[in-house]
């Protein structure tokens, strides 16, 4: 057997907001024709939309965010106010998935790939990484607290503890999967191979609001560093072939909270176009059984 063969394939899932439908799009082409990783590990949208990956339900990210891009109980300044959070929680976590667009859990139990969502502990402002494996309660709130933005959304307390955005503490968690042995990774950005992220201009505001937690405050104000010292990271990995990295040709130009489903869907084609383009150069990277085509139903 082939040292590919035998490796670990672990798939990493930046976040980015509404960036994320990039992500959705490669993740569905992945779907549809049978590609799969043995793990995988979401920060923010890449946790919230990685996940259908895990229940094996093609088109559905796409479909319910065209469906409710703009419905003020799904995203809007008045969920904000009323709610404390931009995007609705109980609309978001509990009657979508359960009600308007159902998730299938019983095949998210079923589906042995381990899925890890980030998560950023505001009280030690270290990255955490919660197992997604029931769907139960308490492992949607993990993956609120992942996409839960700063300023935008309520801190979440589970079990004791307090967490917001996973991006905070660890935007792009390779070494993290490295860390569970995963030693053949595919990495998805949504931001170009270019991309420098520069200091947050709302530190003032952060430090206000958030100024209990001075760890949080001290991740915040690092991010930028953290941040281009991880891309540096991927791209060396990719030179030495443990890597395969996907990301756009250029900035996506799509707000964090688009409402404008051409622009929705703009980006979702363009992850599909990209991972389309590549799909023979992914499946000799994972090598193995990988097949060439899935029973997977897309629109499930």
């Amino acid at each position: 057997m082939s040292d590919i063969a035998k490796s670990k394939k672990g798939l990493v899932l930046e976040g980015g907001a509404m960036r994320g439908l990039f992500t959705c799009g490669i993740l569905d082409t992945f779907m549809e024709n049978g590609i799969e990783f043995d793990g995988a590990v979401g920060i923010s949208a890449g946790a919230c939309f990685g996940c259908n990956l895990k229940s094996r339900q093609p088109g559905r990210a796409l479909r319910y965010n065209l469906r409710f891009a703009n419905d003020k109980r799904y995203c809007s300044i008045r969920s904000l106010i009323k709610t404390g959070d931009i995007y609705n929680a109980e609309f978001c976590y509990r009657t979508i998935p359960e009600e308007l667009d159902p998730f299938d859990y019983k095949t998210l139990r079923e589906n042995p790939m381990e899925f890890y969502m980030g998560v950023t502990d505001i009280e030690t402002g270290k990255a955490v990484f919660p197992k997604f494996t029931e769907g139960n309660e308490t492992e949607l709130e993990w993956m609120r607290a992942s996409a839960s933005m700063p300023l935008a959304a309520k801190i979440v307390e589970i079990d004791g503890g307090k967490y917001m955005d996973g991006g905070i503490a660890d935007s792009i968690p390779l070494q993290f999967l490295q860390s569970k042995g995963y030693d053949r990774n595919v990495v998805i950005l949504t931001q170009p191979r270019n991309y420098v992220k520069t200091p947050n201009k709302l530190m003032p505001i952060i430090r206000m609001v958030y100024r209990k937690y001075p760890k949080f405050i001290e991740a915040v104000a690092h991010r930028h560093e953290m941040y281009n010292a991880e891309t540096r990271y991927v791209f060396e990995q990719e030179k030495m072939g443990n890597v395969l990295v996907l990301c756009p040709e250029a900035p996506l130009g799509i707000s964090r909270i688009e409402k404008n489903v051409n622009e929705l869907q703009r980006v979702y084609d363009m992850g599909k176009r990209i991972a389309n383009a590549r799909l023979e150069e992914i499946r000799n990277f994972l090598g193995g059984n990988q097949p060439e085509r899935s029973e997977t139903e897309p629109g499930k």
